[in-house]
Order: structure tokens, then sequence, then C-alpha cells
């Protein structure tokens, strides 16, 4: 998630350790550096990514060799994927290209990195003066280039997606991790007090302990919304399955055996449920892997969930 990446950042520049920040300000095709990558380096440690291989290995040199001479003004380069390429290849061929811009970070930048972090509900910008906090936006992830000279790339902070994950047991702690690492915003609920996993579970930005029934008022309808229900029993999940008929997420999906899916759809259709909504439910959730631990079953699940994402984008 961006604002835990300016965590770190802030993190490193308090210890007095000068920094470069690479931002993917833009990419196309098969760039496997995406808009808004971020990579911290300073002499001794890499943090984050802009895409991996033989161009960032490159770029946290050049890097690393800018670091050696002190304060540099931002400048952005151009990378292409293709051997072909007159200009500007980055050692890549899978295609594509990014443009990435360099910031020179020190102690002096402190100030607007607790700015960013303070107020999360505004929007960083990226441009040729440097890196700020802006309170407004046309949009999310928006870029303007018009050169090596000139570009604006301003980004949200908050992560569109939004994971509400109904039951606090040992997958549901072992998918949080996955996702908070994934820019999922993360909301846990269970009914059961005390419940260890839930109580040690760090990664959710929200906990509550609530009554099933009433699970529609805790979710709302939307394009970024994805919903998980792995309850400690299938008819707490017949509950929740009901208390949510009718409302329009971008991916549900329940943790259960093949037999019990089966067994849940004809008793619904049965009660007069369209047959519509089962067959919009990831049931049983996640891809076939044949998982078995906890931590396999949540590996599953996020990649059905980062495959379902990353379709409609």
């Amino acid at each position: 998630m961006v604002l835990n990446f300016y965590r770190n950042i802030l993190k490193v520049l308090r210890d007095e350790t000068n920094a470069v920040l690479m931002v993917v300000i833009r990419s196309t095709g098969s760039s496997p550096g995406r808009q808004g990558f971020l990579m911290l380096v300073t002499e001794d440690e890499l943090t984050g990514t802009i895409g991996g291989g033989v161009m960032e290995h490159k770029l946290a040199e050049l890097s690393r060799e800018l670091l050696s001479k002190g304060r540099f003004e931002p400048f952005m380069r151009r990378q292409v994927h293709m051997t072909e390429a007159p200009e500007d290849r980055s050692g890549m061929i899978c295609s594509g290209e990014q443009s990435v811009a360099f910031y020179y970070l020190d102690k002096s930048s402190i100030p607007v990195i607790e700015e960013i972090l303070n107020d999360p509900h505004s929007y960083i910008r990226y441009d040729v003066n440097g890196i700020s906090n802006v309170a407004e936006s046309e949009g999310s992830d928006e870029v303007f280039i018009t050169g090596e000279n000139e570009w604006r790339f301003t980004r949200s902070k908050l992560p569109e997606s939004k994971a509400y994950i109904f039951g606090g047991g040992h997958v549901s702690l072992a998918l949080s991790e996955i996702l908070s690492r994934l820019d999922f915003e993360i909301h846990l609920f269970d009914d059961r007090p005390g419940l260890n996993t839930m109580e040690s579970n760090r990664y959710a930005k929200t906990k509550h302990l609530i009554n099933f029934e009433d699970s529609a008022d805790y979710v709302p309808e939307g394009e970024n919304t994805y919903v998980l229900i792995m309850s400690f029993g299938h008819r707490w999940d017949e509950v929740i399955l009901k208390a949510l008929y009718g409302k329009k997420f971008r991916y549900i999906g329940m943790l259960g055996s093949k037999e019990k899916v089966r067994q849940m759809r004809e008793a619904f259709l049965s009660q007069g449920f369209a047959e519509e909504y089962f067959e919009k439910l990831h049931a049983p959730v996640g891809l076939d892997i044949r998982s078995r631990t906890a931590d396999e079953i949540a590996v599953s699940i996020a990649a059905e969930m980062i495959a379902v994402r990353n379709k409609g984008s």
C-alpha cells in the first residue's frame, strides 16, 4: 500500500539515510512496471519495485551512483522493452514501455513525507519540481507528460479495492496478510468474541463483532468491493449469503466444498432465490491448486481476486 511505503520512507529519512525514489509515471503495453510502482534505493537497501529484471538492476545502480554524487534535480527516463527500439532500450524484451521519474530524498524531505502521511484522503503529485501533497485532483492516476523535462502524475493514496471478510479464522488471517500486500483495504467481521485469530489480525483496517443477519449493513455495493464468506459453519454462510442477496459487488466468494456449495445452491433455488446469484458466486472460492493448508487456500483465493481485478483494468 502507498501509505505503508511512505511510512518506510519516513523511517529511512529519520535515520538520516539519503535515498533515491523511483516512480513509474506511465506504462504502456506489456511493461512489467505498472503506473504508480515505487522503488526506494539507499546505499545498502532496495525497497519496492519498478518492474524487476535487468532494467530495475540498471536503474538501481544508476540511483546509487547518483547518491554518491549528492543532491540532484528530478528527472525522468523512458524505458522501451524491445530489442529493436532505436533508443531508450531497457534491456528487456517483453514489449511496451514505461517512464520512470527519479527523486533525491534526504532529511529536508521529511516535512512533505509527513504531510502525505497525515492526510490519507488527499493526493500525491509527482512532477519536475518534486513530490508534493495536493488536496484535490481531477482523478486518480492522472498523468501528463510532454517530455523528459515536463511531467505530472497525480495519484490517490488510498487503495481502491476493498475486501470485506466474514469470518476471522485461520484462512481469514492468512488471506488478510496476503491482501494487505496487494493494495486491498481489509475489513473483518465475526460474531465470536475473544477469537484469537481475529484479535491477532493486524492487517485489517477495521474489525467488528456483528450479527451475521446484519451483514448487508457493513458492505457497500460497488465495482471496488470484494466479499469473502468464510464463517465457522455452513449455517452462518447461508445467513450471510441471504443477507447480501441482491447487492452488486465486483467479487463475492465463499469457502467450502463442492458438495456444500451444491446443497446450498439447491436450497436457495427451492426458496425462490435467483440462479444468477449463484452463477456470480465464486464457490468453492479460489483457484484449484489442490490447496491443503490455510496459507495455500489463502494464496488460491488471492490469486482469483487478482485475476478478477486485473481482467477489468
